[in-house]
């Protein structure tokens, strides 16, 4: 079974509606880092043009990947300039630093 890491950068203000409905749908896992840039809507009140973020990142089996991307995009969906990106990301291995071991496509 493959593995695949889904990266999504969306607003903040939207991340808990993101997190409750990936919770709704059984994802057991997942990182969320604050971060700043700029791509499509840049912050031109801002001295560096950078806003602020929310980056997620998911560790899932192949074939719930898109699935988790659409849902991502369902719920961060505005209509508007900056409401993100999304990508899926082939992953070849994922240790368990405790136990020195790979982790299982079925343990994730």
């Amino acid at each position: 079974m493959e593995l695949k890491k889904v990266v999504a950068i969306i607003r903040g203000r939207l991340l808990e509606d993101v997190e409750e409905r990936l919770k709704k749908m059984g994802v057991k896992g997942l990182t969320v880092t604050r971060v700043k840039g700029y791509g499509e809507d840049k912050a031109i009140c801002a001295q560096d043009w950078l806003g602020t973020h929310a980056r997620i990142e998911i560790y899932i089996e192949k074939s719930k990947a898109e699935k988790i991307a659409k849902v991502i995009m369902e719920v961060a969906h505005t209509g508007g300039a900056g409401d993100g990106i999304i990508c899926i990301i082939p992953v070849e291995k994922i240790f368990r630093v405790r136990t020195k071991s790979v982790i299982r496509p079925d343990e994730i």
